[in-house]
């Protein structure tokens, strides 16, 4: 008897979807049994002691050399406090049960699983399109500028560097697009020749003052002096691209990571808040003198 049609079978079974989609439902099923209106498993409450602040204070202050400002030890304290409420809730689900790995890697299990729960759902096109909506400014493609331009030196030419930019100015107009630059003005470490490039790839050569007014110009014409942090520059545009919001075809690749990202963290987020409602949660602040040694430690 042969079983090579059976595991064949199987084998087509397991790689459809739908079977994986049943499988993350039926470990989500179990994990929110587990957790989801469960008491506490440890009825004592989280207690920060003052000694665990003074801790968490000298710790920040030997990696940053620099004492933590109070909304920065609230953090640490709220992070110690996520920590322990992870760690109690994955020694309910006995994931410490033949396994020596230290309570943060139980409160990373944790949290991978709730990552999971997120993942477990693509989204579909209609969220994705939202999501851009909802987020423009990070997705909007830049405006893009092709040029040519002829540099005037202040340090070289002194008192008359704008009336030499004007006459050189009048003689490339005349000239128009074909005028030839290679020997014109003044020698500088930058390109005369710039192809299409995006806003920021100007500024961080040329700089925001020049790049803001080149943006104004219109194609076609020799125009300037523009002043840049180098000097004077006059300046033929030969292509411009305005900037854009790119439809979702073209960026969304980055708009899915994006938001599956941002539902991994709100789905984190959303399961600390929940589990951490269950337990009683006591902040021992240390006296004020006691409080301020750390911030003091050098």
């Amino acid at each position: 008897m042969s079983f090579t049609p059976t595991l064949s079978r199987l084998r087509a079974l397991l790689r459809e979807p739908l079977v994986h989609f049943l499988v993350a439902g039926l470990v989500l099923f179990i994990l929110y049994s587990l957790v989801g209106s469960r008491p506490a498993l440890d009825s004592d409450p989280v207690v920060v002691t003052p000694g665990k602040i003074a801790n968490l204070a000298m710790a920040f202050t030997r990696t940053w050399q620099r004492p933590p400002t109070r909304q920065e030890l609230n953090g640490l304290i709220e992070d110690y406090i996520r920590e322990e409420v992870f760690y109690r809730e994955a020694r309910a689900m006995g994931m410490d049960q033949d396994d020596t790995i230290i309570r943060r890697r139980l409160r990373q299990k944790m949290e991978f699983l709730t990552e999971e729960s997120a993942d477990a759902r693509p989204p579909s096109e209609a969220e994705l399109q939202a999501y851009l909506d909802q987020h423009v400014e990070a997705y909007r493609l830049e405006p893009q500028v092709a040029f040519r331009q002829v540099y005037i030196s202040p340090d070289r030419r002194g008192e008359s560097v704008e009336d030499d930019a004007r006459r050189l100015l009048t003689q490339l107009v005349a000239e128009g697009a074909a005028a030839d630059i290679s020997e014109r003005g003044d020698s500088l470490m930058l390109p005369q020749t710039v192809s299409l490039a995006p806003q920021f790839e100007i500024e961080r050569t040329f700089g925001a003052q020049f790049t803001e007014a080149l943006l104004r110009v219109e194609p076609g014409n020799w125009v300037g002096p523009i002043q840049s942090g180098y000097g004077l520059h006059l300046v033929f545009v030969s292509e411009r691209v305005d900037g854009r919001v790119p439809s979702l075809a073209e960026v969304r690749e980055a708009v899915l990571r994006d938001l599956l990202a941002n539902r991994r963290k709100q789905a984190l987020d959303d399961t600390y808040k929940r589990l951490r409602d269950q337990y009683e949660v006591v902040v021992q602040w240390p006296a004020p003198e006691a409080r301020e040694k750390p911030a003091e430690a050098k």
